[in-house]
């Protein structure tokens, strides 16, 4: 499957899946050149970001019939976004020594966490961190370099993501 993003709107589809639109809230800081892209500066890389797994917290979501790879998510999971970390742009467990982003939130933007393959091949120290595809804000608010998507929709597509499905986020023109 190949997801598009282009213009706030994100397209779904193959040649074996209906196609599928929805509204995508993305970084604050506007879509970036994936060379561009630089830890806390709130933009969405322009790039093709693998889909790498997800992440469900059990007391909000029920088990999906998923064919990505997936995992609970546990109340002491974090991602590491401190440069100087031997850990950045990787998941670790709080307490941690170095500066990491709580995946175990009060609101609901992180009951489902679609891990997408941002500057993690290799890591490299600054490029940005936590790029994830996630429950949308009620009111479409931006986020701090995400995507994310009506909680609704992530559900609807989350069976069809396979491993090897990507989603592209498009510069506007």
């Amino acid at each position: 499957m190949r997801l598009v993003v282009e213009a706030g709107q994100l397209r779904a589809g193959d040649a074996t899946a209906p196609v599928a639109a929805a509204p995508v809230s993305l970084g604050r800081g506007g879509i970036v050149p994936a060379s561009a892209k630089r830890e806390g500066d709130g933009a969405t890389p322009a790039a093709r970001l693998p889909l790498r797994s997800v992440l469900l917290r059990p007391d909000r979501v029920p088990p999906l019939a998923l064919r990505l790879p997936w995992r609970w998510l546990r109340p002491a999971d974090g991602w590491s976004d401190a440069p100087d970390d031997p850990a950045y742009n990787r998941p670790v467990i709080h307490p941690h020594p170095f500066r990491a982003e709580r995946l175990w939130r009060d609101d609901p933007l992180y009951d489902i966490i679609v891990v997408l393959g941002w500057n993690d091949a290799p890591v490299i120290p600054g490029r940005g961190s936590a790029i994830f595809w996630h429950v949308a804000r009620a009111d479409g608010a931006p986020t701090e370099g995400c995507l994310a998507t009506a909680r609704d929709t992530l559900v609807s597509l989350l069976p069809r993501l396979v491993p090897g499905a990507t989603l592209e986020v498009v510069p506007p023109a």
